[in-house]
């Protein structure tokens, strides 16, 4: 059984006991990495290069992903490894990711992981995605939900695979150090369900991944019963691109504690390898740099309905992201 929530856990966290020297050949296994042109998703996709996948550099434009598949090629030079591929993908634009998909579906037969890793963190206020939501609720949640929706056929055919064990097909859900912001309720929703913009630091982010972790449970319930396994997992914390947006001091702070981006792809590697993470866990959140644990309250309370003690705001937020998203499916 999971450990409850500890914030100081999910901040200071043991040493990793599953990395790339964990993982087995991956060779003619098929992965998705969304934000791997740089930072952790970049360093995860060179170990699973290494291990003998086939990586998708997924990224919002060719050059963004021919940096990350050159700066792969140029650091693992005179070393064997599997297949890297491109995917132009802009979650924050949700006009192109069914043509994205329609062309890995083109070349590919199976989908072993989706890591849904890219994000946006505190861009300069009012900063929206390409149709008009908020930029940190349309790339956190909205691009990486349709994705995942368009790529559920090919998800679920690789799971009746032969040989295939249940939940070895599985859905990553990057999502952050949730203690730092306990919203009441989780998210803050208007009527509709579309959530209310905070403008206090850091806290529209942070209520952004609160929506993964909803996510999350969605595809656990929709795809677990035919053995794809989703989870989602605080990878860390760690120097990554998504400090791009905040002051030089706050990064000079930060950056004292910081990890280097192996150490949340190692978290990452936990979520979508790790034997320890079975169908049992369908579901769960994890925490760097890999270890099982609850949600916190504040995300507990959206998942439950009014009568079960909650909120009910997962169904309603959950059922705004399929209306927003069912145009461009």
């Amino acid at each position: 059984m999971p450990k409850p929530y500890s914030t100081l856990s999910a901040a200071f966290p043991p040493s990793p006991t599953f990395t790339n020297a964990h993982l087995p050949s991956l060779k003619n296994r098929v992965y998705i990495i969304t934000g791997a042109a740089s930072g952790v998703g970049l360093a995860l996709a060179q170990m699973l290069y290494l291990a003998g996948g086939t990586v998708y550099i997924a990224a919002r434009s060719v050059a963004r992903c021919q940096e990350g598949v050159d700066k792969i090629l140029k650091q693992t030079s005179g070393q064997k490894g599997g297949v890297l591929k491109m995917m132009v993908v802009d979650l924050a634009d949700l006009r192109t990711i069914r043509g994205a998909v329609d062309k890995f579906l083109a070349e590919e037969e199976r989908l072993d992981v989706l890591f849904n890793n890219a994000g946006v963190m505190t861009p300069p206020k009012g900063s929206k995605d390409a149709l008009g939501h908020d930029l940190e609720i349309g790339t956190n949640c909205l691009g990486p939900h349709l994705l995942t929706s368009l790529l559920e056929p090919i998800l679920l055919n690789t799971a009746m695979m032969p040989g295939m064990s249940a939940g070895s097909v599985r859905v990553v859900w990057v999502v952050t150090y949730l203690g730092a912001s306990p919203l009441e309720g989780g998210m803050r929703l208007d009527g509709k369900g579309e959530p209310v913009y905070l403008n206090k630091f850091m806290e529209n982010y942070f209520q952004s991944k609160v929506g993964c972790t909803w996510l999350t449970d969605y595809y656990a319930k929709r795809l677990g019963p035919k053995g794809v396994m989703s989870v989602s997992i605080h990878p860390g914390l760690m120097k990554t691109d998504l400090q791009r947006h905040v002051s030089a001091l706050m990064r000079l702070a930060m950056n004292l504690f910081l990890k280097g981006t192996d150490y949340g792809a190692y978290s990452e590697l936990y979520a979508g390898f790790s034997p320890e993470v079975t169908m049992e866990h369908n579901g769960a959140h994890l925490l760097a740099w890999g270890r099982l644990s609850a949600l916190p309250p504040h995300a507990t309370e959206g998942l439950k309905s009014k009568n079960e003690g909650g909120n009910g705001n997962a169904e309603l937020f959950v059922n705004w992201c399929n209306n927003e998203v069912a145009l461009y499916k």
